[in-house]
């Protein structure tokens, strides 16, 4: 568990530990997808000169207010757009894949961008059932074989010795990118941790097994040759501005939105309001899927982030902010940046 007189220092390791995207690529309310994805290359291109770690695109599909579904192509287009800050995909979710294909596709990404590329991988479908059916083209995987799946996938890469396979992934034999497990829940940490990988945990929308995963991921984590020692990620919602109010009002389009998940209902990132028409049992279900969150002006986030760090102790964190206006959006993370001492 986390280490109680770590507190103190928590302040200090604000401006070290490092501060990375996960962008959904939001298409918002009367913008189309081709928006979207201009926006998410502009916003990378910032996040490089602010000094951001990586930037993480996510696969979800059937969704109109996100525009990342063909994840791969995204991390090319954000990786041959900037050049120093890693890319890479937070997560693709490999049962809807052949594991093959990505390691194929994150194959090549890692030959056009040597030493950028992430493969972060979870096991959920990110879409509803019907859509998973299409996207597997049957019944497919529910994830129960997402240990068999991840072994095949790492055996592309890195074929065990003496092994004469006669199926290759070329480009992707023999590249060292580096392999995440993304989870909400103890399975992808207990797995993290038996082979020795890095490990990010969806706090952001799925914060209520967060400090039990961090426990079990820490506790029976194994050394490997990819890490020696637990390296653990978490998300979390931050959205900045110069005043708390303004900042609480640019949250409600990702209340908006987690509003409209709760009711079933897909639709585009819709602007802020000034008033959210939602029952006592909606806003707190939604206010509990965003515990994770560190909204306000840039006091009011600094202080909430050092209460998460001291917490979770977390080695890294990765940031998702659902803002309307794209210009608010870059200057949350302008801001945020500011806060970690800026261009590292």
């Amino acid at each position: 568990m986390p280490n109680p007189q770590a507190s103190h220092d928590t302040a200090h390791r604000l401006s070290h530990i490092p501060v990375s995207i996960l962008d959904l690529a939001p298409i918002t309310q009367g913008s189309t997808a081709a928006d979207s994805l201009r926006h998410t290359l502009d916003l990378a291109r910032h996040a490089e000169g602010w000094g951001y770690r990586r930037y993480w695109l996510a696969e979800h599909h059937s969704m109109p207010g996100i525009a990342s579904s063909a994840t791969s192509l995204v991390i090319g287009h954000v990786a041959g757009g900037t050049k120093t800050i890693r890319v890479g995909s937070g997560g693709i979710m490999l049962p809807n894949h052949s594991p093959l294909v990505i390691a194929e596709q994150f194959g090549t990404l890692e030959s056009l961008y040597p030493g950028r590329i992430d493969l972060g991988l979870g096991r959920a479908p990110g879409s509803d059932p019907l859509t998973s059916q299409a996207l597997r083209r049957g019944p497919g995987s529910d994830g129960q074989d997402f240990p068999e799946r991840l072994s095949e996938l790492r055996n592309y890469f890195q074929p065990v010795s003496g092994s004469s396979m006669r199926v290759r992934a070329i480009p992707g034999e023999d590249l060292n990118i580096p392999i995440w497990l993304l989870g909400s829940s103890g399975f992808s940490a207990q797995l993290s941790a038996q082979l020795g990988l890095p490990f990010a945990f969806a706090s952001h929308f799925a914060p209520d097994y967060l400090l039990p995963a961090l426990d079990l991921y820490r506790t029976h984590f194994r050394p490997s040759e990819a890490l020696a020692q637990p390296y653990a990620m978490i998300g979390i919602n931050v959205i900045v501005a110069d005043t708390d109010a303004e900042a609480q009002r640019l949250s409600t389009s990702a209340k908006q939105q987690f509003l409209n998940l709760i009711r079933r209902r897909t639709a585009q990132l819709s602007p802020p309001v000034d008033h959210l028409d939602w029952s006592l049992q909606e806003q707190a279900l939604v206010e509990r899927q965003l515990s994770y969150s560190a909204i306000g002006s840039p006091a009011t986030v600094q202080e909430r982030l050092e209460q998460l760090l001291a917490e979770t102790e977390a080695d890294e964190i990765i940031v998702a902010a659902q803002v309307y206006d794209h210009k608010a959006r870059l200057r949350s993370y302008e801001l945020l940046a500011e806060l970690f001492g800026g261009k590292r």
